[in-house]
């Protein structure tokens, strides 16, 4: 199944590693740090056209992980993601 996050990105629910609330999670200086360093390295996506409510990180294989910054909240995120819905 594929998860739609915004913006016409849509990612395979097996390559999901986790979802987090961006109001929640960045309040840890090591998210904080972490999303600075994928950002540096060019492997975050944004599928948000306003400001973003959540990300998403996912990984394909052994490959590095890329985070998706989405404008749905991570609540939604996770239902669509349970309810196996695509937009």
């Amino acid at each position: 199944m594929y998860l739609h996050l915004g913006q016409a990105v849509v990612v395979n629910q097996r390559d999901i590693v986790a979802i987090f609330d961006m109001d929640n999670a960045t309040w840890s200086h090591r998210t904080r740090a972490f999303l600075e360093k994928a950002e540096r390295e060019g492997r975050v996506v944004n599928a948000a056209s306003d400001l973003p409510r959540s990300f998403v990180v996912c990984r394909k294989g052994k490959e590095q992980q890329t985070v998706f910054l989405s404008q749905l909240s991570s609540a939604t995120l996770k239902g669509r993601a349970e309810e196996g819905w695509l937009e």
